[in-house]
């Protein structure tokens, strides 16, 4: 008997400790009291377990945050599972389905609330109400409607936890007006991010919640439609879920009497906030990180890993279709494309070019991992040659500036540079025997030599647009717009071409010069800006009457303001440069 009741009590503890994960914290509630949160934002698809060739995981995965997640309800029923958006679209497994692969992926993980992201509109707003009704979970957005005013998303929900209520409710960033092709938002607006806010804290109270939690997809720090405006002008915010700006709070951050919380990106890691009520009332508000490198003890959820497998073998079917051929390789060697240009680095370069209406294209060879075979050319191929999911960047950038970016590209010559720059619409000269730092001579933009003093529009990929491989200069640039997956926009390039002839017309050149070099400006390299307390201001509008045949982007400049302001003040007018008409009165900044 004894020894039957020991071999229990040492499995009881072996059952105890299996779930208790090594260095992730894991949170049990002991009484209906405590509300615990665990949220993502930002993963851009990247929703598979991924391990480094040392065996550290590097990417958490929405199997194991499944785990996670389980584990903690079968001690607390009280626990909600938020996304904050720019998730159902950045990686192969989503774009090639457009989307419903990720959907079918956070059904199974049981989500509670979803605000949509800027790239959640890439396949289209029309796309993302079909994913809407595929969905076992609300979409919620209080400042996103129709052209007659309408909201198209509920603007909150209330769930009926064991002993209060919480009430969620969303907010979407405006940025996405310019943030994703303006054609995919050209029937919705996005309204006042305050009011939207005011106006949901005012019927979630009227509603008796206990809790209220803001879903957002604003971010933190930048821009004019940011999380700590809305806190900083709405009260009864508990807690508030950011996303957008990718920022990274360890422990959340305070603002004002609202826990900020935000996870980072990707799937590095994921987010916990506990929150303790007594009487119906928030007394303790938590935060915390479970990064991947602490997560590797949380078992896998099988039923996430089959889906994802299923997913994976429907995915390699599309992945096998033929797009189009080559009628030579196109080169994307390592030793080739890291220190000079290539017929891939070429046609890449096009589609950017193409598909962004930039005057130039810029992007780096260490985002080439593969060459393409000549013949057919398959999905497959164009995914195992550019595997990071990167999509494209548009930024006005002053010819000194891009001239330094070029050096960047060429300080490594004649060793491999993963910085490497690959170009479409200028050409240049790299003269080994100069100093790095020095090397850059002959830049023509089209035909003309490159203006220092002017601002062309260039298109880059997303990590260099944010200072990636060196290219700092590109980083404090305002974002003009965002648009598809460099493996989106090239397999469309490829389809129109039908045939690739792969013929490489020499853009850089390798020549030793003697000449004075013209001064380069040194790229400005500023602190990251830190957190400021901001009240909201509404802004100060004065009437505008549209003239015979303007642009929205000649008033901007006429008024010397960022044309998006104009669209974002306008929503019931115009969602993009091109809709206006003679006569049109539009709200514009007073100063």
């Amino acid at each position: 008997m004894v020894n039957k009741r020991i071999k229990s009590l040492v499995l009881a503890m072996i059952l105890v400790m299996s779930v208790a994960f090594a260095n992730s914290s894991l949170i049990f509630a002991q009484e209906n009291n405590e509300l615990v949160i665990v949220h993502i934002n930002d993963t851009h698809a990247r929703v598979r377990s991924s391990m480094d060739n040392d065996g550290n995981l590097t990417g958490v995965g929405f199997d194991r945050i499944t785990t996670y997640r389980n584990e903690l309800l079968k001690s607390n029923p009280n626990v909600l599972l938020l996304d904050a958006g720019d998730t159902i679209h950045g990686q192969p497994i989503a774009t090639l389905s457009q989307g419903e692969s990720i959907v079918r992926l956070l059904n199974l993980m049981e989500i509670d609330a979803f605000v949509p992201g800027n790239h959640d509109f890439n396949y289209g707003f029309d796309r993302l109400k079909e994913l809407e009704r595929m969905m076992n979970f609300p979409v919620i957005a209080a400042n996103v409607a129709d052209t007659s005013g309408n909201l198209v998303f509920e603007p909150y929900i209330i769930k009926e936890m064991e002993g209060f209520k919480v009430g969620i409710f969303g907010l979407a960033t405006p940025e996405t007006a310019w943030k994703t092709n303006p054609t995919n938002v050209e029937s919705v607006r996005f309204t006042d991010i305050v009011e939207g806010a005011r106006s949901s804290v005012e019927a979630l109270k009227a509603e008796g919640v206990d809790v209220i939690i803001a879903l957002s997809h604003l971010g933190l720090y930048e821009g004019d439609y940011t999380s700590d405006i809305v806190i900083n002008a709405v009260d009864g915010i508990d807690v508030l879920v950011d996303g957008h700006s990718h920022t990274t709070l360890e422990e959340g951050l305070m603002i004002n009497d609202t826990l900020v919380v935000s996870r980072g990106e990707y799937d590095k890691a994921f987010g916990v906030v506990t929150v303790k009520l007594q009487d119906g009332a928030v007394t303790e508000k938590t935060a915390m990180l479970i990064k991947a490198a602490d997560a590797l003890d949380i078992e896998q959820d099988g039923e996430v890993l089959a889906l994802l497998t299923d997913i994976e073998a429907d995915v390699q079917e599309v992945l096998n279709q033929v797009i189009g051929s080559s009628a030579v390789e196109l080169d994307g060697a390592r030793e080739n494309v890291r220190t000079g240009e290539s017929n891939l680095g070429q046609l890449l370069t096009d589609s950017m070019k193409s598909a962004s209406g930039a005057e130039i294209a810029i992007t780096n060879g260490g985002g080439i991992r593969a060459s393409i075979p000549a013949g057919e050319i398959t999905k497959n191929h164009i995914v195992t040659s550019f595997p990071f999911g990167n999509y494209l960047v548009t930024k006005n950038i002053k010819g000194s500036d891009i001239v330094a970016a070029l050096e960047v590209g060429s300080a490594g010559y004649p060793d491999q540079l993963g910085a490497f720059s690959h170009v479409s619409g200028l050409t240049y000269n790299i003269a080994p025997n100069l100093p790095a730092g020095s090397r850059v001579t002959d830049v023509m933009v089209g035909s003309s030599p490159i203006d220092m003093d002017r601002e062309y529009l260039v298109v880059t990929n997303d990590f260099m647009a944010a200072g990636g491989d060196g290219y700092v200069m590109f980083k404090d640039q305002p974002v003009v717009n965002e648009f598809a997956a460099m493996d989106e926009v090239l397999i469309n390039y490829i389809q129109s071409l039908g045939q690739v002839q792969g013929t490489m017309t020499p853009r850089i050149t390798f020549n030793d010069v003697e000449a004075t070099q013209p001064e380069v400006e040194e790229p400005v390299v500023t602190p990251a800006p830190t957190l400021p307390s901001r009240p909201y201001v509404a802004p100060s509008t004065v009437n505008y009457v549209v003239a015979e045949d303007s642009t929205i982007f000649e008033i901007a400049n006429q008024l010397e303001q960022p044309w998006q302001y104009i669209i974002v003040l306008n929503p019931e007018i115009v969602s993009t440069m091109s809709e206006i008409k003679a006569g049109q009165v539009l709200k514009v900044p007073s100063n």
